[in-house]
């Protein structure tokens, strides 16, 4: 996919992937799990998100991918405050797919003439 912001969330999906590999074992249908799907959810929204016809069905499915994102931000701190690791560049990560993804939706909504 060409979309800069969709390349984005996939690295960090990958991110979260190797990140995620070094937590206890206890965490596999926990932490690890939860943490995993909402990052596979991120890229994934945008994929569908890309591919719908209708400007409000394309931003309902970035919306979704906002609030997925959000949720990987909230596991990053969990992560961290359990002592399981901090990654400074898979927060960056987020933080530049975050910027990125209101950015899209942003612009799409303004074309389409429609309110926020």
């Amino acid at each position: 996919m060409d979309l800069i912001v969709w390349q984005k969330a996939h690295r960090f999906v990958i991110g979260v992937y190797q990140y995620t590999k070094n937590f206890p074992r206890e965490e596999i249908y926990g932490l690890t799990s939860q943490f995993r799907r909402a990052a596979v959810s991120i890229a994934a929204n945008i994929a569908e998100g890309f591919k719908k016809h209708g400007i409000s069905d394309k931003a309902r499915y970035l919306n979704i991918a906002q609030a997925s994102l959000e949720e990987c931000r909230y596991f990053l701190i969990l992560a961290n405050d359990l002592g399981f690791g901090r990654d400074e560049q898979l927060n960056l990560l987020l933080t530049e797919t975050a910027r990125l993804l209101e950015s899209y939706r942003t612009t799409l909504i303004k074309s389409s003439g429609s309110p926020k």
